[in-house]
């Protein structure tokens, strides 16, 4: 299980859709969702680094739009991963909204032109378009059978398994691989059989 503190975002992924459907993880007992309001999902983004800290206000209406582009990237993984046709209408809204302005620029002591990507305004759209566009690359990347989730029964952290071996079975080492292990290990020493 992930740590208790349930205002940190877990970053454990190697891939931001991913890490951003985790923002809401556990067991139906137990679900922890780190979005829980405006300013939560701006210090969520600050975290990932799409957003530079302090640059921005967040804005109304930026948790009801990650909330509701979290469930369709949810949705729209497993479709792919089943296969199925997808329909990714708040994915492609975000996209449109949300996309950048490139500006062609150089400074006044370099003549060199410099083409320069901002983000268009501090709109929800905005700040959430880099995750937008993190999760099409990864449903258009075709790279879906890399993309497991943690093996430990109360965990249901996602990951991009970026190993040599492509045989990661933990969101993290460190939050449930040492946990099971141990807890494997604990329960094969109360088996041993004797020997008689």
């Amino acid at each position: 299980m992930p740590p208790s503190d349930a205002t940190a975002p877990l970053f454990v992924a190697n891939d931001l859709a991913l890490d951003f459907i985790n923002s809401a993880y556990g067991p139906p007992t137990a679900p922890v969702d780190v979005l829980v309001d405006d300013a939560a999902v701006l210090q969520w983004l600050t975290a990932a680094g799409v957003v530079a800290a302090g640059s921005v206000r967040a804005p109304k209406g930026l948790l009801a739009l990650a909330i509701a582009l979290r469930d369709e990237a949810r949705g729209l993984l497993a479709a792919a991963r089943a296969g199925h046709p997808l329909r990714a209408d708040r994915v492609n809204a975000v996209l449109e909204k949300g996309r950048p302005v490139l500006e062609l620029s150089s400074a006044p002591s370099d003549a060199t032109p410099v083409l320069v990507e901002r983000r268009r305004d501090d709109s929800p759209e905005a700040l959430l378009q880099p995750v937008a566009l993190a999760l099409g690359q990864l449903l258009a990347g075709g790279d879906l059978q890399h993309v497991g989730q943690c093996e430990a029964h109360d965990c249901s952290l996602l990951f991009h398994d970026t190993t040599k071996s492509r045989k990661r079975r933990w969101c993290s080492m460190a939050l449930c691989g040492n946990r099971m292990k141990v807890a494997a290990f604990r329960s094969r020493r109360q088996f041993v059989p004797t020997q008689g």
